[in-house]
């Protein structure tokens, strides 16, 4: 008898030894969503106790440096969130499996994602990821502000803009920003060396993309990237980029947007919620921390119509790649397979962080929303509009280096953006020849 127990004890250890789980390294940067994220792992090893979860998180610049230095090390995740605005560089280093024969093996349907976020993660019939989300940027606007202003949800929601005078945008955030004395920008007594609360605040340079800083403002005035995706020959010099930056580079001369060395050491972000900022633009990822740590009413607003009477935004979709030196790459393709589905996303969208990709999960996270007191229909608005890629093209980090600089030297004041800008465009178009 104890021999039997003895022999059926060993042979349990052995099965467990001999069906020890696959270890899948996971990273992503977003802290927000990492919950949702560690729900679809579980429910994922549940279903596959052969394969196991494990996920890093990092803030944006550490993430990128991890990932970087990874692929140098050998250390990269087996999969990881990926940015259309990395990706090209690292398909081009072959630092990305390519998913086009697994999604042909395993008859992945590409055609639940929402129109366009499959494809813009493939070139030349090759895949690097499966997409996972999508985004539009939209303004956030302190309703107490605006109510004191006398500035109505309707002309919020109803705003045009010119490069010219600014056309209504400017007219509602003059009544927003306030000086000391009380006095709003559009009074004779408002004293801009004084200033309170800023009825707009630019969160800056923005690089090469400018998605929440000036991309939908440039786009609505007539401006575009390149000709089409993959495109190496930029616009950055465009007449209609120009007059679009000429713009937002006066705002904090007139009082109503603080100076750019303020927006980089606090960020617009703190300055809205610190009550130092009536609106500023960000992404619809933002949606959980505008809810959690603005402790006043808010609204989110379309963004403004520009000259040619569209609003525009940049739809930005993030994928799932593997990385190419994984051990495991069988098991990272089920993990991978299982965040693009709508298991995982249906999980996604009850947290309500973001929108997932799959057709009618936006509708859904944004029913959470709204259970939660947010009214998050902006973003789907804009969604619905005139919407535009980011520039995805190669050499994306040296193209986005040289916008930064560009951009910096024209928000401190240090060059005009005609010069600045077609001489950023000259060294961009250079390094595509």
């Amino acid at each position: 008898m104890k021999l039997n127990y003895l022999i059926t004890t060993t042979l349990a250890l052995m099965s467990c030894q001999l069906v020890q789980a696959a270890e899948v390294k996971y990273m992503l940067w977003d802290s927000n969503q990492l919950p949702a994220y560690q729900q679809c792992a579980t429910d994922f090893q549940a279903k596959n106790p052969d394969i196991s979860i494990k996920i890093t998180q990092a803030g944006w610049n550490d993430y990128w440096t991890a990932i970087s230095t990874g692929f140098v090390s050998g250390t990269a995740p087996d999969v990881f969130t990926n940015h259309l605005a990395k990706y090209p560089e690292f398909a081009k280093s072959e630092q990305l499996v390519d998913l086009a024969p697994l999604i042909t093996r395993d008859k992945v349907a590409n055609d639940q994602y929402e129109a366009g976020l499959y494809e813009v993660w493939g070139r030349d019939g090759k895949q690097y990821g499966l997409p996972k989300d999508w985004d539009t940027i939209a303004f956030i606007v302190n309703m107490d502000i605006a109510k004191q202003a006398g500035v109505s949800l309707e002309e919020l929601q109803n705003m045009e803009w010119n490069p010219k005078d600014g056309g209504s945008f400017e007219q509602v955030i003059r009544k927003l920003t306030l000086d000391e004395a009380g006095n709003n920008a559009s009074s004779d007594k408002f004293d801009k060396s004084k200033v309170k609360v800023y009825g707009f605040q630019t969160p800056g340079g923005g690089g090469m993309m400018g998605q929440t800083e000036w991309s939908y403002f440039a786009v609505s005035n007539g401006f575009k990237f390149h000709d089409k995706v993959w495109d190496n020959k930029y616009y950055y010099d465009d007449p209609k980029l120009v007059e679009t930056i000429s713009y937002l580079a006066s705002l904090p001369d007139k009082g109503i947007s603080a100076p750019y060395e303020q927006t980089k050491s606090l960020g617009p972000d703190a300055m809205f919620v610190g009550g130092k900022a009536a609106m500023i633009p960000q992404g619809s990822w933002m949606i959980s921390y505008f809810k959690d740590n603005a402790k006043f009413p808010t609204a989110w607003v379309p963004l403004p119509k520009g000259p040619n009477g569209q609003r525009a935004t940049m739809f930005n979709g993030l994928a799932d790649s593997i990385w190419v030196g994984s051990k495991v790459q069988e098991e990272a393709w089920k993990w991978v397979k299982y965040l693009g589905s709508a298991d995982c996303q249906a999980v996604v969208a009850a947290k309500g962080v973001v929108f997932p990709a799959i057709k009618g999960m936006a509708e859904k996270a944004m029913e959470t929303q709204k259970a939660a007191g947010v009214d998050s229909s902006a973003f789907i608005v804009m969604s619905k509009e005139k919407t535009f890629l980011a520039p995805i093209a190669d050499n994306g980090s040296q193209v986005d280096d040289l916008m930064k600089i560009s951009l910096e030297s024209i928000f401190i004041g240090k060059v005009d953006p005609a010069t600045a800008l077609k001489e950023a465009n000259t060294k961009i178009n250079a390094l595509g020849q």
